[in-house]
């Protein structure tokens, strides 16, 4: 079966620092389309995870997720399309960087990927995933450059490991998901992001529509 495509629910992904905000908003004026930000100053648990990950850790990825399913739920119900900065589906990276480092246990990790596992089977997929392609090194740069408080311990080894896992995540979303990668060092300015964005959409103005009675994503 066949349908046109409703109005686009995009999300960003990427490195912290690499540059979501800023397309994330000139993506919403582009397409008319309301954006959603990450919520970093109200976020009730971040200051305190960048100054104690290991204690902190599971209760942000929790905090996130609920927060994020709510966001989501709202740009479903409300039907008109949105832009989001990230969405529930890219903290999984996040969960899975801090059980590879030690600052979650395994045992956090498997409740984790289970919450998200039946609270995916009420979500509708984003349209597309823009994923913003920046190394760690410069992620690191564009931190430093903006200089929040709390972004203040972020080491270069955290943005490496949230590499690696971002190389896993796309692989494993794009089987549900399309993804669009971009990568900031061959684009000029963010016109021309967004320029590239809209042509893809285009692209997906007729989309197979394919029933499944569980998400086929996290992939284990």
């Amino acid at each position: 079966m066949t349908q046109r495509l409703a109005t686009p629910h995009i999300a960003l992904s990427g490195l912290i620092g690499a540059g979501k905000t800023t397309l994330s908003d000139a993506l919403g004026k582009a397409l008319n389309l309301k954006v959603y930000h990450e919520g970093v100053a109200s976020n009730p648990y971040l200051d305190d995870f960048y100054k104690d990950m290991k204690k902190y850790g599971f209760a942000l990825q929790i905090h996130l997720l609920n927060h994020r399913f709510r966001e989501q739920q709202t740009i479903i119900w409300q039907g008109d399309g949105a832009v989001q900065d990230r969405s529930c589906y890219e903290d999984i990276v996040f969960a899975r960087m801090l059980a590879a480092t030690g600052y979650i246990s395994e045992r956090d990790l498997a409740t984790y990927l289970d919450l998200f596992q039946n609270m995916s089977n009420f979500m509708r997929r984003p349209t597309m995933i823009v994923h913003l392609e920046v190394t760690p090194e410069e992620a690191l740069a564009r931190i430093r450059k903006r200089a929040r408080v709390m972004e203040a311990g972020i080491t270069l080894e955290y943005l490496q490991a949230l590499h690696r896992e971002y190389e896993v995540f796309i692989a494993e979303i794009n089987q549900s998901i399309p993804v669009i990668r971009i990568d900031y060092s061959k684009f000029h300015d963010v016109d021309e992001i967004v320029a590239t964005v809209k042509r893809e959409f285009d692209a997906l103005k007729i989309v197979r529509v394919v029933k499944v009675e569980r998400s086929p994503y996290p992939l284990e």
